[in-house]
């Protein structure tokens, strides 16, 4: 994305009825983007134009939005987290950045007033209080992973990759590749987290991320390892893994090799998706049995190279994904009937690896 001109994002995009969008990226790989790509996207067409960057923040690899405020990992080895402040010109400005303790900081989650991380590297999660002005204040917390895996490659300590609160608001849950497992802990006033329980997915899986079914009993466990999926069903901070399925068609070929990234949920419960690298396709799956089941629909091509990161816009109407390694951004029509996908538009950005619609 291009740099735009200060003011426009905000000024323009409202009056075209066009919804903020801002795109994660990696500044430090060549053909990387310069920070946050900010755009504007169209809720009538599913399409994305360009509208300008926030400049100088480093590797901002997964970012939130939650009103005008935005949030984006820095992921690097002295890991941080980034605040921004959206203006009145619509344009986010730098609040303030603070140290997660970490490296490779991955994945962002908001919850009782703090802004919680998962980095990847060190296997942790730090906890940092979120201040009026939507800045962050210093650390109150750093939970250290412990573990490893059979896969000598990607499993020789913790992983922690995704850090998000369950669907009451009691627990927060942080899913870690490296040692099979998914942790749930609860957060105190202070900032501070307490273990309630572990799951362990079965060995080599490496579970990734993680999506709430609408009705809170069953979540979906998206496996990067072993190109699997996982049923489980939750209860208040319990999590037991349960049936898993393939991410891609019987008849899929061994190569390259096939990564789980992104899953969701269709805000009606009733289809999961999940982006796979390698077969660089979309999975749809049909939810049965009350959220208890998953059936594989189709796999659609992504119309591009590693989908990184997968979102569906408020509607649920349209699907975005973000190809990391194609400098892509496709757009696909959900059949909000059968769940299948229908590819309308492709946006050009620099090694793509997250969507942030703001609502």
């Amino acid at each position: 994305m291009t740099e735009g001109v200060a003011g426009a994002h905000g000024d323009e995009v409202r009056g075209r009825g066009e919804v903020p969008v801002y795109l994660g990226t990696y500044t430090t790989w060549p053909g990387g983007g310069t920070g946050i790509g900010l755009g504007a996207y169209d809720p009538a067409t599913g399409g994305l134009r360009a509208t300008g960057v926030v400049a100088d923040v480093p590797n901002p690899s997964f970012v939130i939005v939650a009103g005008r405020r935005l949030y984006a990992v820095n992921e690097q080895e002295g890991g941080e987290v980034t605040a921004l402040a959206v203006g009145r010109d619509g344009v986010p400005k730098v609040v303030n950045t603070q140290s997660t303790g970490g490296a490779d900081p991955c994945h962002l989650a908001l919850h009782k007033g703090f802004l919680l991380s998962a980095n990847y590297s060190s296997g942790s999660v730090a906890v940092h209080p979120v201040r009026p002005d939507g800045g962050l204040g210093e650390r109150t917390d750093l939970v250290v992973h412990e573990g490893s895996g059979p896969n000598p490659d990607r499993q020789e300590g913790p992983h922690a990759h995704q850090v998000l609160p369950d669907p009451t608001g009691e627990f927060v849950l942080a899913v870690d590749l490296g040692t099979d497992s998914v942790y749930s802990y609860r957060l105190s006033r202070a900032g501070e987290l307490t273990l309630v329980g572990t799951a362990r997915v079965h060995p080599g899986a490496g579970p990734r991320h993680l999506a709430f079914h609408p009705n809170g009993r069953f979540a979906y466990i998206a496996n990067e390892l072993d190109s699997t999926i996982v049923v489980a069903t939750y209860e208040r901070g319990v999590l037991k893994p349960g049936a898993k399925l393939s991410t891609l068609p019987a008849d899929a070929p061994t190569t390259p090799p096939n990564h789980p990234a992104e899953v969701l949920v269709s805000p009606d419960g009733r289809f999961v998706y999940l982006s796979n690298r390698g077969h660089d396709s979309v999975a749809v799956f049909a939810v049965e049995a009350g959220g208890a089941a998953l059936r594989l629909v189709e796999t659609t091509p992504v119309g591009g190279d590693s989908p990184r990161h997968i979102t569906l816009d408020p509607a649920g109407r349209f699907l975005l994904a973000a190809n990391q390694n194609s400098n892509n951004v496709t757009t696909f029509e959900v059949d909000r009937t059968t769940g299948r996908l229908r590819q309308t538009a492709s946006f050009d950005a620099p090694i793509p690896v997250c969507v942030a619609l703001r609502g």
